[in-house]
């Protein structure tokens, strides 16, 4: 499984948190410590913004800790919200289309975990982004066509009840193929403004999240970057978590929208 941070607040550097700290995402790539996986090595990407309503994007198919070029990329960069990803395939090519994070007009998202039997469900589920969206999907992953498939949903209108209703569609369609894996979903979507984090499985283990908030702002993390694990909070096993300007930070209960949903 991928490892992922984002982050919101004042503009800092990126390199304060996807290169300086102890357990960085940068030294997850290599060495995560709460993955399946230690090594996430199939690509990474950054995702930030700046003076533009869309993000700007980085991605490329070299290990993240292989490539000098995100490093001095992280050391000049300031934002005040910036996601950051390394990959762990689960079974699609690494391509650069491929990486994570994924921008669609001013919303980036990017997902840890996987739709049970993508490569025979691929069609169906990509049948659900319309023709005058489809130009949008670049790559082949089930994380992009979620993205896409939520957009044409009308997820810029219901951040939450969208993304349940989308999951509760794809998780019926593998229930009516007979099909056993599970799926599973922790995320991060923002329209560079807000924030929003799920954590999901249709088996009750979705892949770990945690998030920290202080006086620069809040990150969200698949592991903790550094050593004060006391400082960290995990979004619990279908959670939510949304932040929105000038509101405290809310952690609520995907599997509620879920249900509504099915």
């Amino acid at each position: 499984m991928c490892r992922f941070l984002a982050y919101r607040g004042q503009p800092i550097l990126l390199e304060e948190l996807v290169a300086a700290p102890a357990h960085s995402l940068i030294h997850q790539s290599l060495h995560a410590e709460e993955a399946k996986t230690g090594t996430n090595g199939d690509g990474f990407g950054i995702g930030w913004y700046g003076e533009r309503t869309e993000p700007g994007l980085y991605r490329e198919v070299r290990p993240a800790w292989a490539d000098e070029n995100l490093r001095s990329i992280c050391a000049q960069v300031r934002s005040g919200l910036f996601f950051a990803h390394v990959r762990a395939s689960t079974g699609t090519a690494t391509s650069r289309a491929n990486c994570h994070p994924f921008a669609a007009g001013r919303f980036m998202f990017m997902h840890n975990g996987q739709i049970g039997g993508w490569k025979q469900l691929r069609r169906p589920i990509e049948a659900m982004i319309p023709d005058s969206m489809y130009d949008c999907r670049q790559g082949s992953t089930d994380s992009e066509a979620i993205l896409l498939a939520a957009m044409a949903a009308g997820l810029a209108r219901d951040p939450i009840g969208v993304m349940a209703a989308t999951l509760a569609r794809i998780q019926a369609m593998m229930r009516d193929a007979g099909i056993a894996e599970a799926l599973r979903f922790t995320a991060a979507l923002t329209d560079g403004e807000r924030l929003w984090a799920y954590r999901w499985a249709s088996d009750a283990r979705p892949p770990t999240l945690y998030w920290r908030e202080d006086e620069t702002g809040l990150v969200v993390v698949s592991e903790p970057i550094d050593g004060h694990r006391e400082d960290w909070r995990a979004v619990p096993v279908g959670g939510c978590l949304t932040a929105l300007p000038g509101e405290e930070v809310a952690v609520g209960c995907l599997d509620t929208a879920m249900r509504e949903a099915a």
